[in-house]
């Protein structure tokens, strides 16, 4: 046997090595790394408890906590925002779109009241979190994402991390999803000048919406609206948000 091909089966045996070591430490770091993440989330869900005890005098329920506390967000961000997944605090997720922040997807999803047997359209998927959250709560989750590669970004991500109960769908949210209509109760994650009557005519009577409206160099309110079984609607201001435009031709 020549020194060249000794040298080569050497250098092949040395990079099997290092990809095998490699491979077993990473391996031994996922548990510690879940272990962090899970520590992590807990953390914020205390945090956002805590904040929510005197903030707005809005309390979150703790099936909602419990919620946050179950989804991994550090799956629903990009790779370079993974270390502040948890930090309670919107993160950029591409084309000029943000994931909430935890408290106010807390907020939102709180003042909807969810059962587990209502049907809750999502205008404005995102990454996909707000959904994910929403998944454990409700019997059903239809959300509609106008910008195609989030869309196709999070129908992956959703089916990939067993979200079985939630649908998503490319197209206009202001329009809503007659065809899955009437909901239970609505919620919008982009700002709105005005409450979209489509979405208002495909609330159930009795349902909930929970929009925020306002321009984007306005003050933007998050408004409840609750629907009367008569067809009128009670709105109520909840607080000061800041949230992306929404988009679409309307």
């Amino acid at each position: 046997m020549s020194s060249a091909t000794g040298r080569g089966r050497s250098w092949k045996m040395f990079k099997v090595t290092r990809i095998s070591v490699a491979v077993l430490t990473l391996a031994l770091a996922l548990p510690a790394l879940a272990q962090d993440f899970a520590a992590r989330r807990a953390d914020l869900v205390n945090e956002i408890r805590d904040y929510a005890s005197y903030a707005d005098d809005e309390s979150i329920g703790e099936d909602v906590l419990q919620s946050l506390n179950t989804v991994e967000r550090h799956r629903f961000v990009p790779r370079g925002e993974v270390p502040y997944a948890y930090a309670n605090r919107p993160l950029a997720i591409g084309y000029g779109q943000t994931i909430s922040q935890p408290y106010i997807v807390a907020l939102m999803t709180d003042l909807l009241e969810p059962e587990p047997q209502d049907v809750v359209l999502e205008v404005g998927t995102g990454s996909g979190y707000q959904a994910a959250v929403l998944s454990g709560l409700v019997g059903r989750v239809y959300t509609i994402e106008i910008i195609e590669v989030l869309a196709n970004q999070a129908t992956e991500r959703l089916q990939e991390l067993g979200y079985e109960n939630v649908e998503t769908r490319l197209g206009d949210g202001y329009f809503g999803w007659e065809e899955q209509a009437p909901f239970d109760a609505i919620i919008v994650t982009a700002a709105a000048t005005h409450v979209p009557p489509p979405l208002v005519e495909q609330l159930r009577p009795g349902g909930r919406m929970v929009i925020p409206v306002g321009g984007r160099f306005t003050t933007q309110w998050l408004l409840l609206i609750e629907k009367n079984d008569d067809g009128t609607v009670v709105t109520r201001q909840v607080t000061a948000v800041r949230f992306v435009p929404l988009t679409g031709e309307h």
